[in-house]
């Protein structure tokens, strides 16, 4: 017997099914459920501070426009916002519609080995929408890609002997290995082996980024956030902006903006550097780009940068696209995105809303002024830092406390996303750097209505005052 007639001869074993949760069984997931299974099977750690603020027993069934509804009907508004991931609101109803006909239609996601016309006119829209000679698009899934993109186009076109990098105190710019190296986050940044060739200066200084221009001829780049938002919305103004712009010229040096959340309308402007009149030599866009229906980020950079970089046939493939850079559906998700975003008027909408969102927080802050510290931002991006704990406290107490300042920063501002959330049905973020600040970036869809109801909440909260904001917020620790 031959040894293919002794294969052939041979009974195929099937092959075990493990037990898989199907679709139908995982929307129906009860809540204590899905806590067991991210405990076993994603981040057990992280589950500690959705209990401090009360969000692991929420399911949410559906969302719409500026609201999440949890399982049950309660409404919630969203401003939160997924860090500015939801300009358009939750399942925008011509995106939505732009989805279903690409796949009812049967058209293609992945074909590399062919042009894209989907990718191709999704780039020259960015390019349309982007001032100056931001013209040549590199496609990505997410805001950290779209930033090592950008810091490498950068330092393909400067040489080796241009490299090095400046960033800024308390940056963000992501958690992959490249980007993460100028990210300012001891928590973020561990123990990782980093990639060499950076230097940090405080943010929104123009003469410390000067000097040490002047002093080490291999910076080439620099790289900054226009709008800081882990370190808890913070701008520099028009005048440093173009100071740095008027520097780069003169020094030869590049400018790379993250505008990966404070980009695509967040704060009145479709990028946060137009408010200063200038462009810098690349950018980033991500989060809001996808519509938030779909994972779409994109380096955008001067026409001449990125042909010193890859202009070549021999040079073209070093960035390439990736495999899922550029997908079909999730073009089409931006295209429509896009279109929304100037047919609707949102990015005007940002702006008048959030002046009225701010002018609405300064009041309250002038009634509150031992809990609010500052409300600072534009557009649909704003920041409400909150006071050391201990300033908030009655004057007898006061100064007992105010030793623990540095160990309690943090906790106000979950006291009150924690009753936001229980007593009112609102969501808010909170920032990396400085944990004192609720971060608020609702979708850009909201209207003053929306505003009146958030800050309505905010203002009936805060007149319970902090010893009864304490003392409700550990009610419903002790009934978790």
């Amino acid at each position: 017997m031959s040894v293919a007639h002794d294969i052939n001869a041979v009974a195929p074993v099937p092959l075990a099914r493990p037990r898989l949760i199907t679709v139908d069984e995982a929307k129906r997931l009860e809540p204590k459920t899905v806590a067991d299974l991210f405990v076993a099977h994603m981040n057990p750690g992280q589950l500690h501070f959705m209990k401090l603020l009360g969000f692991h027993k929420i399911i949410v069934e559906r969302a719409e426009g500026p609201y999440y509804f949890e399982r049950g009907g309660r409404k919630i508004l969203d401003f939160f916002g997924g860090f500015g991931s939801l300009a358009f609101g939750h399942n925008h109803p011509r995106i939505l519609e732009a989805r279903r006909k690409f796949a009812e239609e049967q058209r293609h996601d992945i074909g590399m080995a062919f042009l894209s016309q989907y990718a191709a006119a999704l780039s020259a829209n960015l390019a349309a929408i982007s001032p100056g000679d931001l013209d040549f698009v590199f496609l990505g899934s997410t805001g950290s890609e779209a930033m090592e993109a950008a810091v490498k186009v950068a330092e393909r076109a400067q040489g080796p002997r241009r490299s090095k990098i400046v960033y800024a105190e308390n940056a963000f710019h992501g958690k992959t290995k490249g980007v993460l190296s100028i990210t300012d986050s001891k928590l973020y940044q561990s123990e990782f082996r980093l990639v060499p060739g950076h230097v940090k200066v405080p943010f929104g200084d123009l003469q410390a980024i000067e000097r040490v221009i002047a002093a080490d001829p291999e910076i080439g780049i620099v790289v900054l956030e226009t709008v800081q938002g882990g370190a808890g919305i913070v701008e520099a103004d028009a005048a440093f902006w173009q100071g740095l712009r008027a520097l780069c010229d003169r020094t030869g040096v590049l400018w790379v903006a993250d505008e990966v959340q404070c980009g695509v309308g967040r704060t009145g402007r479709f990028y946060a550097f137009e408010h200063a009149g200038v462009v810098p030599d690349v950018t980033a866009l991500a989060k809001s780009l996808g519509g938030g229906k779909a994972a779409v980020g994109a380096m955008i950079a001067r026409g001449d940068i990125y042909k010193r970089a890859y202009g070549t046939s021999k040079t073209a493939m070093i960035h390439a696209a990736a495999t899922f850079g550029g997908m079909g559906e999730a073009c089409v998700t931006s295209i429509e995105a896009l279109n929304v975003l100037y047919d609707e008027d949102l990015i005007g909408n940002s702006e008048r809303v959030g002046a009225y969102l701010k002018a609405r927080l300064v009041e309250v802050q002038k009634k509150y002024p031992r809990l609010i510290k500052e409300v600072r931002g534009r557009g649909l991006m704003i920041g409400l830092e909150l006071q050391d704990f201990s300033t908030a406290l009655p004057f007898g107490i006061r100064q007992l406390v105010s030793t623990l300042d540095d160990k309690l920063k943090g906790s106000l501002a979950g006291f009150l996303g924690n009753l936001l959330m229980r007593d009112y049905g609102i969501l808010v973020a909170f920032t990396e750097y400085n944990r004192n600040v609720i971060r608020l970036e609702p979708p850009l869809v909201i209207g003053r209505e929306h505003v009146d109801t958030f800050v309505d909440a905010l203002d009936d909260l805060l007149s319970r005052g902090v010893v009864k904001i304490v003392t409700d917020f550990l009610r419903g620790q002790r009934a978790n």
